[in-house]
Order: C-alpha cells, then sequence, then structure tokens
C-alpha cells in the first residue's frame, strides 16, 4: 500500500508540470496585454512599455516560464498584477466557500444519483423504473447554467426566497448545490442501475438468494457493495467535474467563491491568478482521484495495491 501511494504521488509531477505547460501556453496565445489594461486607454507606449519591463512580460517566454515552474516548486504562486497580493493566499480565502458547494453537490449527486439507480434496477421493466429513468434523461439535457438562471429569477427576484448578490443562508447554499449536482446525479442514477443489473446476475448473488435471504438482504449485503465500484470512480471523477463547474455556477448565483475570482482574473488579464487557480484545482482533481483508488481496497477486499 505504502509503495503504491509513494508511486502515485511521484505520477503527480510530470501530470502537474504538463497543467503548468499548458496553462501557460494558453494564456501566451491569449490575446490582451494586462499592462495595457492596468494603465487604461490613455496610457503611453512608454508607459506600457515600463510597466511590462517591471511585471517582467518582455523577457523571453522560456524564462518566463522557467520563473514559473521555480516558483511554483517553492510553493510560490506568483503575485497578482493588480493587487500585488500573494496568489495563494486568494485562492485559499476563497477556496472554502467553492469547496463548501462541491461537497454539498457531490452529496447530492451521490444520494439522488445511487437512490434513484437502486429502484430502477430492483423494479426493472415497471413504473418507477422508467420514471426513474425519465427522470435522469431529464437532468442529462437540462444545462445547470440555465437552469441556475431560471432559478434566479424565480426563487431570487421574484419570490425572494435566495439572495441574488450572494448569501449565506441555507438556501442559498442548497440551490445552487442542487443546479450543479443535476447532471452527475443522472449518470450516477443511470450506471448504479447497469451496475445492480450485471452484479444481480453473478453467481453468490444466485447463492445468497437460494440461501433463503429476502431481496433487500441480498441487495443490501451481496448486490450493492459490489455494484457501488464503478459508481465510485464515477463520483470521484464528477467531484473534479463539479469542482470545475462551481466556478460558472458561483458566478451565476454571485457566491464569493473562486468562481467571481476567475472571471475577474480572465477578463484582467491576470496571468498568476488564472494559472494559480488552474493549477490549485488541477492538484485537488488527482489527489481525489488517488483517494478514490484508495477507498476501492474498502468496497472490495479481493483488491490488492502493488
Amino acid at each position: 500500500m505504502g509503495f503504491y501511494i509513494l508511486r502515485r504521488v511521484l505520477m503527480l509531477i510530470p501530470i502537474l508540470l504538463g497543467v503548468t505547460f499548458l496553462t501557460f501556453a494558453v494564456i501566451q496565445i491569449t490575446p490582451g496585454d494586462p499592462a495595457a489594461l492596468m494603465l487604461g486607454q490613455y496610457a503611453t507606449p512608454e508607459d506600457v512599455a515600463n510597466l511590462r519591463r517591471q511585471m517582467g512580460l518582455d523577457d523571453p517566454v522560456i524564462v518566463q516560464y522557467l520563473r514559473y515552474v521555480t516558483n511554483v516548486v517553492r510553493g510560490d504562486l506568483g503575485v497578482s498584477f493588480r493587487g500585488q497580493t500573494p496568489v495563494l493566499t486568494e485562492i485559499l480565502d476563497r477556496f472554502p466557500k467553492t469547496l463548501e458547494l462541491t461537497v454539498t453537490a457531490t452529496l447530492m449527486s451521490a444520494t439522488l444519483g445511487i437512490s434513484l439507480g437502486t429502484i430502477a434496477a430492483t423494479s426493472k421493466h415497471k413504473f418507477w423504473d422508467r420514471l426513474t429513468m425519465i427522470v435522469a434523461m431529464i437532468g442529462l439535457s437540462i444545462p445547470n447554467f440555465f437552469l441556475g438562471i431560471i432559478l434566479i429569477i424565480v426563487l431570487g427576484v421574484q419570490l425572494q426566497w435566495i439572495s441574488v448578490t450572494g448569501g449565506d443562508g441555507l438556501l442559498d447554499l442548497l440551490v445552487p448545490a442542487l443546479v450543479l449536482a443535476l447532471n452527475p446525479a443522472a449518470t450516477l442514477a443511470r450506471l448504479t442501475r447497469s451496475s445492480i443489473l450485471e452484479v444481480k446476475g453473478m453467481d453468490y448473488v444466485r447463492t445468497a438468494r437460494a440461501k433463503g435471504l429476502s431481496p433487500r438482504a441480498v441487495t443490501a449485503r451481496h448486490v450493492l457493495r459490489n455494484a457501488l465500484i464503478p459508481v465510485v470512480t464515477a463520483i470521484g471523477l464528477s467531484f473534479g467535474a463539479l469542482l470545475g463547474g462551481a466556478v460558472f455556477i458561483e458566478a451565476v448565483f454571485a457566491r464569493p467563491g473562486l468562481g467571481r475570482f476567475a472571471i475577474n482574473a480572465i477578463m484582467n488579464r491576470d496571468y498568476p491568478q488564472v494559472q494559480g487557480m488552474v493549477l490549485f484545482l488541477a492538484t485537488v482533481y488527482v489527489l481525489v482521484n488517488l483517494s478514490v483508488d484508495l477507498v476501492y481496497g474498502l468496497l472490495d477486499p479481493q483488491i490488492r495495491y502493488h
């Protein structure tokens, strides 16, 4: 187990190095000059050139990239162009709100998806099976940003149940979390259904039935535990997707997380903020995937790590 974890952690190095390279390359080809944006339309070319020199933007691209990677290795994500504050500090100040939304959405999607998928699988080709699959299809079809805008208009503007400027109430958390969770919940419901139906045909499940166990006991003790292995994988992958999707949903619901921070960084061409946020979220994503792999051993004792 220890060697497996060490090997997976070492694999993070080339992955995160690739993330830094791709992010840096995309930023370099993106139109717009952060120095000109900071000084405004009345700035002279000399002022822009001086500011670019101070910001290190006049250095060769390879020098800028190597300087950035060297700082990242030391745990320094740079200083924002506009605020002149450490990027890592800005991210860590806002990340708890984004993590709160992501974890809530993940719990919602897992609960809804596994519950609906189990109901559908245990009533195959019956009313509840068809109904849950119709609900799942609707969940897959509705874009979450569109649903978010509709709920903002209805619940925020008309009914005034939630804040349109970003509140701290329970509904201000649950509504965007539900919007964020709808699509992965539909995916998990379909995956859970197919996984349970596959496991129900296994020999050990037929043996459990032959011993006289009730259908509920067979499902709880023998079917669900084995059927949840691919579902756990999907939950781990969806967590990363939800973490990225939370940035857009936060912007829609005006939550004070990484969403508004990301949009401002992109609009202002604040390269250190953009690079730092992408690298930070990528690191969280790969660590979550590692955690999911370790959970396999708890669900299936036959799994061994090498």
